[in-house]
């Protein structure tokens, strides 16, 4: 395509990035009806509406998407090919994003500070988020690879690596729920305080599922999007659900306990290592995975 037609593809694109033609505007430093004029050209050249306008702002189409998904492929050959040439120079620079579920924090400190130093001149972005947000970056190229928590299928996905890991009742030593013989049931935790991450978190979309088979609901006491407060609730006397890899520390210094639960959902959720399907990945996002699968605890038995 021509220079011409590769900046309509890219104002289109940050329209629907960016959710609106004015929105697209800004970013760009242009006026808004640049950006409309250089999409109705697009639209116009390809014979296809690309762009469904409403009141709150634009999504694409059918041929929308293809545009989109032509333009996101464009990009990454772009990245890889930059990526080789460098390699060719000896010289191994650019940048590596990597999204994740806060759960797999504690252990990426090891295998992101060894990457950095064989590595010192490729930068490390790294965003945290919820399941379906790590899974929107992937397939959108936000992030070249994702780390995530039980996600739900998605065809654009790819999974390079999964290890199941159950998820537990955690609480402190002395909780109550300790002394029960046998895995504890989920009705069980009513009498209880419990905290639990927010909806868009991989555990809560379990409990949710485990809640509509028993026909129980599990009303918690807090809600929050930080595993580190519901660590810390639990240590108060309070009890959170979370899978092992993410209380490990805690659990072999003695601060915390993990109780096994009876429903059959709790025990198959698994962790994933992924990236968007098709996507060729740069040498250096290829050797931050290899190290991530050596190094990380939610990746063993």
């Amino acid at each position: 395509m021509s220079l011409v037609q590769d900046r309509r593809i890219l104002y289109f694109f940050e329209a629907v990035r960016l959710g609106s033609v004015r929105a697209a505007a800004d970013f760009l430093n242009v006026a808004p009806s640049a950006v409309s004029r250089q999409i109705a050209q697009l639209e116009q050249e390809l014979g296809s509406p690309l762009l469904e306008r409403h009141r709150r702002g634009v999504k694409p189409t059918e041929a929308g998407d293809k545009v989109l998904a032509y333009y996101r492929q464009r990009l990454t050959q772009q990245e890889v090919l930059l990526d080789s040439i460098q390699a060719l120079k000896g010289l191994h620079s650019g940048s590596v994003t990597l999204v994740s579920g806060e759960g797999f924090l504690e252990s990426l400190a090891q295998p992101l500070a060894r990457f950095s130093e064989q590595h010192p001149r490729i930068e490390l972005i790294v965003n945290v988020c919820g399941s379906n947000e790590v899974i929107r970056q992937v397939v959108e190229d936000e992030a070249h690879i994702g780390l995530v928590f039980n996600p739900a299928a998605d065809p654009k996905i790819r999974s390079h690596a999964h290890q199941r890991q159950p998820v537990y009742v955690i609480t402190g030593p002395d909780h109550p729920l300790t002394d029960e013989p046998g895995p504890v049931e989920l009705r069980a935790l009513g009498q209880y305080r419990v905290a639990l991450p927010a909806v868009s978190y991989g555990i809560r979309q379990i409990l949710l599922q485990a809640e509509h088979q028993l026909g129980i609901t599990v009303q918690p006491t807090l809600t929050c999007s930080t595993f580190a407060m519901l660590k810390h609730f639990a240590m108060q006397g309070g009890v959170t659900l979370l899978p092992t890899f993410v209380v490990e520390e805690e659990i072999r210094s003695g601060k915390l306990r993990a109780l096994p639960l009876q429903h059959e959902v709790f025990s198959s959720p698994q962790t994933h290592l992924i990236s968007r399907l098709g996507r060729q990945l740069s040498v250096g996002a290829n050797r931050l995975m290899s190290m991530l699968l050596q190094d990380m605890t939610a990746f063993r038995n």
